[in-house]
């Protein structure tokens, strides 16, 4: 009793509350909501509602990708050359809510550009001021949001609760942009987004996600002091990729892996294509809707099986890597997504009818979904293994290099997978003013716009690259070296090595005996000099 008594004492004191955590959480949340309503309809909408090429605006995006990489840095410089009595990262969570808000709104106003090549010219140069200031405010958002982790708590299995907690819903709130849209459909009565409903729905989700994202600054508290820097040079991460093997490879399976999440991207124009006919939604009759939705109204419907799938996957990630290690989960898992996503494109281009269906789709997204659990919980525990390793063989410890790279490394994938998915989907001849048009005007005849070949190679663009990079971006990972008997050398060796550090600052700091300490220092040095003077000399 006694004993178990002494263990609650020494038992660490909880920083994070449920509130804490919830705060946090919802935060992240918050800034995603726009950024997955951004990522799934803006290029829809100023393609739809103002008349802009695909490519064109694939390009835009892509160029608007690598202007945010460079507000990272300064940005980066900006939290900490700050000065503020509420925090290092706290400030920037309230700075970023209004102008990340307001931005999203306004991407998805409608203005009216003459049809004329000068006013074309103004449209394209509109679209491209509006994406790179979105990016800016996106990336002012972002990097307090993500620092403020490591800043909630000391103890690192409650950190660890609140990235899982921030994940998740981080991943939903990702998705959320196209149920939101299709409520807002029925609420409406109409089978397609136009002026007003994309408007109310960047409404609704600006409007919580402000309100999450403030939740995050009043409810969440520094408890860490910060002391290292939030930004690195290019410098520094070149070097570090020159200098580190095991980053690179962190490195290269994002880069190489950037069709991975390509379908998020494309959902819209995907739905479109493939949903060429619609998705009956008349067993919602009790709620008073009875008809089909199209495209933008529907984007999730083709997305929901994958979604259940991968979740799954996530909630057994640890127990599957603590099986298997990063390196076989990684292979395994890539080669996974390749065969599932070959056998799927052959059977929905060759298997008939039933293999084209709405149905047939959503069991190929929950087959293939288990595929995408890993792809961002394993990138994360390397790096955090790869510090450790880092330090193990050279002494020192970058993790503010590391964690950098992979932040660079993420934002360039996913910047380069929406550009090129949405590039193709404009390539193959997909243009979403016309399918609106032919769904508002003459749907019965939809399928001599949006033919079987333009679903095929949809259907190619959407399925077969983001299992084609899967296996590709797994290449890498046969020479990755931190195992399970390296992490457990590498641990004991850094806990001597820190055990011996540690020790050796006590026996530096350890004072001076009291006596000694209150007499005056002549009088230490005379006894010092009377000593000297009756020690015997080797020639005596």
């Amino acid at each position: 009793m006694g004993k178990a008594k002494m263990l609650d004492q020494n038992a660490p004191k909880k920083i994070l509350t449920p509130g804490n955590l919830w705060a946090y959480a919802l935060g992240l949340m918050g800034i995603n909501l726009a950024i997955g309503l951004v990522n799934s309809y803006q290029a829809e909408f100023f393609n739809k509602m103002l008349g802009a090429n695909l490519m064109i605006i694939a390009a835009i995006i892509l160029g608007a990708k690598f202007v945010s990489i460079v507000a990272d840095f300064i940005i980066g410089h900006l939290i900490d050359n700050a000065r503020f009595k509420s925090g290092k990262m706290r400030p920037w969570i309230l700075i970023s809510a209004f102008p990340l808000a307001a931005v999203t709104m306004l991407s998805f106003a409608a203005f009216k550009f003459p049809g004329t090549q000068a006013g074309q010219v103004g449209m394209y140069i509109y679209i491209g001021v509006i994406v790179t200031i979105w990016n800016i405010s996106m990336t002012l958002a972002d990097i307090p949001s993500q620092g403020t982790l490591a800043l909630l708590s000391p103890d690192g299995n409650e950190r660890n609760n609140a990235a899982g907690l921030g994940n998740t819903l981080k991943s939903v709130a990702l998705a959320a942009s196209g149920v939101f849209a299709t409520v807002i459909l029925m609420a409406f009565g109409k089978d397609a987004l136009d002026t007003v409903t994309y408007l109310v729905l960047a409404g609704v989700l600006c409007g919580l996600g402000f309100i999450f994202q403030l939740f995050m600054y009043f409810k969440c508290k520094e408890n860490v002091k910060a002391t290292g820097a939030t930004s690195v040079t290019f410098k520094e991460m070149f070097q570090e990729l020159k200098s580190n093997k095991q980053i690179l490879i962190v490195f290269l399976t994002y880069i190489l892996g950037f069709g991975r999440n390509i379908a998020l991207g494309i959902a819209v124009q995907a739905t479109y294509i493939l949903c060429r006919e619609g998705v009956d939604m008349s067993f919602l009759s009790f709620l008073g809707f009875e008809g089909r939705l199209y495209g933008d109204g529907i984007s999730w419907a083709i997305g929901i099986t994958s979604a259940v799938s991968s979740m799954i996957t996530i909630v057994l990630n640890a127990v599957i890597n603590k099986k298997l290690g990063e390196k076989k989960y990684f292979i395994i898992a890539g080669i996974y997504g390749f065969v599932v996503s070959v056998i799927c494109v052959i059977s929905y281009i060759y298997g008939g009818s039933f293999a084209r269906s709405f149905w047939a789709i959503l069991i190929y997204q929950f087959i293939f979904g288990f595929a995408y659990g890993p792809n961002g919980f394993l990138p994360m525990v390397m790096t955090s293994d790869i510090v450790d390793y880092q330090e193990w063989k050279t002494g020192k410890r970058t993790e503010g290099t590391q964690f950098a790279i992979l932040s660079l490394s993420n934002k360039l994938s996913n910047g380069i997978s929406v550009a090129v998915g949405i590039f193709l989907m404009g390539a193959i001849g997909f243009s979403a003013a016309t399918a609106n048009n032919y769904i508002q005007n003459d749907v019965e005849h939809i399928s001599e716009f949006i033919t079987d070949d333009m679903q095929n190679k949809a259907w190619i663009i959407y399925f077969f690259i983001p299992g084609l990079c899967m296996l590709i971006s797994s290449i890498p990972m046969f020479f990755y070296k931190i195992n399970e008997k390296v992490k457990k050398q590498m641990r004991e060796e850094l806990a001597e090595r820190r055990a011996a550090a540690a020790q050796e600052e006590l026996d530096y700091e350890k004072p001076v005996d009291e006596d000694i300490e209150d007499a005056p220092v002549q009088e230490i040095v005379e006894e010092k000099e009377e000593a000297l003077e009756e020690t015997p000399t080797d020639e005596e």
